[in-house]
């Protein structure tokens, strides 16, 4: 199963041109740094990220892509916390073909495993606004996204940000869909899915709001033979 998310996700990355932060799945302590990196479809490349906690309610992360893919800084902050459940915000500006700033308000639920590990859960609402994208034009998007981390190693999150004035959201499934078909209302004719100059996917595109991540921990114990 996971060499089959892996295969999956390297032949996605290829497709990407926007991209999102790697949070930390547990709650922030003050002067602890976590690291490692993550593959996703969002980047051309795999990307290094660090986290340090500020305090117990806030936290900074870091992220560098190659050559640029990925690269940017966010900030979260812990709003409401009670037992093994907590909401937190987080605010995000990347680096990539299509710029982009986030704001997402998470929901956390953690449980602890037979392991002893602290698995994770969380659910997400984002914004997304790319100011200038790779065609020179503004995108705002909105949606949902989850994530789970089972392990020490590695966790997930997938989620999808529609941008409704680049295509109805009956369409998004719809591969055949052309803005510039007869009888497509005119209101999405100027708005390309892809970039002309390098064919890449332009802020307009489906795959621009598509989010994929397997992050991986590079502080996590090794395991046990």
């Amino acid at each position: 199963m996971t060499r089959l998310i892996f295969t999956s996700l390297c032949f996605l990355i290829m497709f990407g041109c926007a991209s999102h932060p790697t949070i930390n799945p547990h709650l922030p302590e003050a002067g602890k740094v976590k690291k490692g990196y993550a593959l996703s479809t969002e980047n051309v490349f795999p990307y290094l990220w660090v986290r340090k906690g500020l305090s117990d309610k806030s936290e900074i992360g870091f992220r560098l892509g190659l050559p640029i893919y990925g690269t940017g800084v966010d900030y979260s902050r812990v709003l409401y916390q009670k037992d093994n459940k907590w909401d937190m915000i987080n605010l995000a500006w990347s680096v990539n073909p299509n710029f982009n700033m986030d704001g997402t308000y998470y929901k956390f639920k953690t449980k602890k495993g037979n392991d002893g590990f602290l698995k994770s859960r969380w659910w997400g609402i984002r914004g997304m606004i790319i100011r200038n994208g790779i065609t020179n034009h503004t995108s705002n998007r909105f949606g949902l996204l989850m994530g789970f981390q089972g392990n020490p190693r590695w966790g997930i999150e997938l989620g999808y940000f529609h941008d409704p004035t680049a295509m109805p959201i009956t369409e998004i499934f719809n591969p055949k869909w052309d803005p510039t078909a007869e009888g497509i209302s005119t209101r999405f004719e100027d708005k390309p899915m892809k970039d002309p100059a390098t064919g890449f996917p332009s802020e307009y595109s489906r795959l621009t709001g598509l989010s994929c991540s397997i992050f991986f921990d590079l502080d996590a114990p090794k395991k046990k033979k």
